[in-house]
């Protein structure tokens, strides 16, 4: 495959992991609309709130954890993709009709399991098509989506509801990706496969992702990081519009600035990985976690909005620093035939756990009578403390690079190219 091919490929996931992240702020936003919440009966409950977010996550998780393995050994990339999306679709344009809270509650949980696999199957196509050494770059890059698809989505949503409703806002993004998704794909998107004789089992493959080298370490870090991502996409539009009471304009716009700036620094993390020798690869961990619990205790100590908006955005930048080092790490250390599913493995269980912040943070928040956002930020800077102690592990203990798979050779890239080509 050339390289304007297989980039074509990672630009293509990049939007799909856009829209799948604007689905996911979707009801961060609605939870902030009385309309909304009167329907579904859960207006003044900050529990029941965070908990649309965390069965979300759960589904997710579990899907991650069991359904990877199956898409690895059975779909590969593009026809996993493909089912993947289809399901958003109907699942997104389901929910407005949901009777009450629970059936929404189950459509919640249907659309993360429908989620679950995406991250291993970007993954796994970064892995098939770019050899180790580089794959910094198409890691950052597809991730990008993470930020870019919630801080478009943030002001997005805000506009759909406010200037319409509740409704419109599900319907958009039904539409977004049936109409933007699957088309991308379709086109773009090839997977290289496992011969049929060559493809190890269901189970096979799950042992071999559990196996994986430094599993534990990266997988807290992965807690760690969608943590701070759930907890403060969950509580950031209500922090903003009731605690510091900004207009919904000014919510939108600066609810999306954290997250631009993590674009920017997942970036430039990516391009720092390509660069970093293996035993320094955990080294963002370690900057990242530590600026982003500073900066997410100022501003729970914040006098002014000024103060808060810099801190919040600050703290985004070093959350940001993160992302690409964690699918880089664990394709550096899983075997090429269990990587989607080692990746599911730290993926799922990461969601499983992390789901519950959303829901911790709305207990810490009603506990203070409904404007406790201070203690909920102190569990966002605990979280990192974590990846801080992992991070640092780890470059204590560098990670070992895995065994290129059998089937794929990696020449090295010529001078001004992008990436190397697979050779078979």
């Amino acid at each position: 495959m050339s390289t304007r091919a297989r980039w074509a490929g990672v630009l293509s996931l990049l939007v799909i992991v856009l829209i799948s992240y604007v689905d996911r702020v979707n009801v961060s936003v609605l939870i902030t609309d009385k309309a909304f919440t009167d329907h579904f009966g859960i207006t003044g409950d900050p529990t029941a709130q965070g908990a649309l977010s965390t069965v979300f996550l759960v589904g997710y998780g579990i899907a991650a954890f069991f359904l990877t393995p199956f898409y690895e050994t059975t779909l590969g990339v593009r026809r996993g993709l493909v089912v993947s999306v289809a399901l958003w679709s109907l699942m997104t344009l389901l929910s407005p009709y949901a009777l009450g809270a629970l059936t929404l509650t189950v459509l919640r949980a249907l659309l993360g399991a429908a989620e679950g696999p995406l991250f291993s199957l970007k993954t796994m196509y970064v892995r098939e098509h770019f050899a180790p050494h580089e794959a910094g770059r198409p890691n950052a890059v597809s991730s990008m989506g993470v930020s870019l698809g919630t801080a478009a989505g943030l002001p997005l949503i805000t506009y759909l509801v406010y200037r319409f409703d509740w409704h419109t806002s599900f319907l958009a993004l039904a539409a977004l990706n049936a109409v933007v998704g699957l088309p991308l794909i379709l086109l773009f998107v090839r997977g290289r496969g496992v011969r049929g004789a060559e493809r190890p089992g269901f189970g096979t493959t799950l042992k071999g992702a559990l196996r994986m080298p430094r599993l534990a370490p990266i997988l807290v870090i992965e807690i760690a990081t969608l943590a701070y991502l759930w907890g403060s996409s969950a509580w950031l539009p209500s922090y903003l519009l009731h605690e510091r009471h900004f207009s919904l304009s000014a919510m939108g716009i600066v609810s999306a600035l954290p997250f631009l700036m993590s674009l920017v620094s997942g970036f430039l993390g990516g391009l720092l990985l390509d660069r970093l020798p293996r035993r320094l690869l955990a080294l963002p961990f370690v900057v990242g976690s530590t600026g982003t619990a500073v900066c997410v205790l100022l501003v729970a100590g914040a006098d002014s909005d000024a103060a808060a908006a810099t801190g919040l955005i600050l703290a985004g930048g070093f959350w940001g620093l993160q992302g690409p080092a964690i699918p880089t790490l664990v394709q550096h250390c899983a075997p090429a035939h269990f990587v989607g599913s080692a990746y599911g493995v730290v993926n799922g269980v990461g969601n499983l756990v992390s789901a519950f912040m959303p829901t911790l943070m709305g207990v810490a928040i009603a506990a203070s009578g409904g404007h406790g956002f201070g203690a909920g930020f102190g569990l966002l800077a605990g979280a990192q403390a974590l990846t801080l102690v992992c991070g640092a592990w780890l470059l204590v203990r560098p990670v070992q690079a895995a065994p290129t798979s059998p089937e794929v050779e990696w020449t090295t890239p010529a001078r001004g190219s992008v990436g190397g080509s697979p050779r078979p």
